[in-house]
């Protein structure tokens, strides 16, 4: 392919968004090879290639974080790709193995006591959910931190922390309050304290759980739109308080 093409032309013949050009861009995905002097993005040859490569591993399921972990390793090739995706269907594998394990169970379970309880019913489908935005391995380390954390301490940020803090965010963000005030940022240092506590730090535990939010309609009972918003909100001051 030659010429260049500007981000709008892209746009337009691959059907990706301009929005998501420049995502790619914004996160040093896809980088144009020149920009003109007044700073818009033209698109050459390589680019596409990268771009082709880019949509080929988003279909395959990776994570715009392992396409840009592979693709600039050194000697990256269709056999890396490969590799990815036998290790991506592992994972999904594994996970639905251990869902039809649970499943087996409160069959027999109804099977010897007709009854099942609602708890674990709620349970079976949130898993059911998670299945696509947590990997085998991700599981595995989220219930290993709910064992650390322990059940008391967990029903505790259940039910009094979270729905305290939530209340708190809402009440700043309905009132206008800046972001970059002291009392967001005391707000948004015991968000990340909590997110912390239960993600262990583990930077693609806690994108995933991100995605669930963007995702669902609702999560623990939590109107997902409502929490998005308030995210945003907690984003700005987590960024402002970066750039003191």
């Amino acid at each position: 392919m030659q010429g260049q093409w500007k981000v709008g032309e892209l746009a337009k013949r691959t059907g990706l968004t301009v929005r998501t050009l420049q995502y790619y861009d914004d996160i040093g995905l896809l980088t144009p090879s020149y920009r003109t002097r007044s700073g818009h993005r033209l698109y050459l040859g390589r680019d596409i290639a990268r771009l082709q490569q880019i949509v080929s591993l988003r279909e395959l399921g990776f994570s715009l974080d392992e396409i840009r972990r592979s693709t600039t390793q050194p000697g990256f090739s269709l056999r890396n790709v490969i590799q990815l995706h036998v290790e991506r269907l592992k994972d999904q594998i594994e996970a639905q193995r251990r869902l039809c394990l649970r499943l087996e169970a409160i069959a027999q379970r109804l099977d010897s006591t007709g009854d099942i309880s609602v708890t674990e019913l709620i349970q079976t489908i949130e898993v059911t959910r998670m299945l696509k935005y947590f990997t085998a391995e991700q599981q595995e380390e989220l219930k290993a931190r709910a064992e650390a954390i322990g059940t008391e301490r967990i029903r505790q940020v259940e039910r009094k922390e979270w729905p305290e803090l939530i209340a708190e965010v809402r009440s700043e963000m309905d009132k206008g309050t800046d972001p970059t005030s002291d009392r967001v940022q005391e707000l948004a240092r015991r968000w990340m304290g909590l997110v912390s506590e239960f993600t262990g730090g583990d930077s693609g535990i806690a994108k995933a759980a991100s995605q669930v939010w963007q995702q669902e309609e609702s999560i623990h009972g939590y109107d997902t739109s409502n929490m998005r918003e308030m995210m945003g909100y907690i984003s700005k001051a987590i960024a402002s308080s970066k750039k003191e």
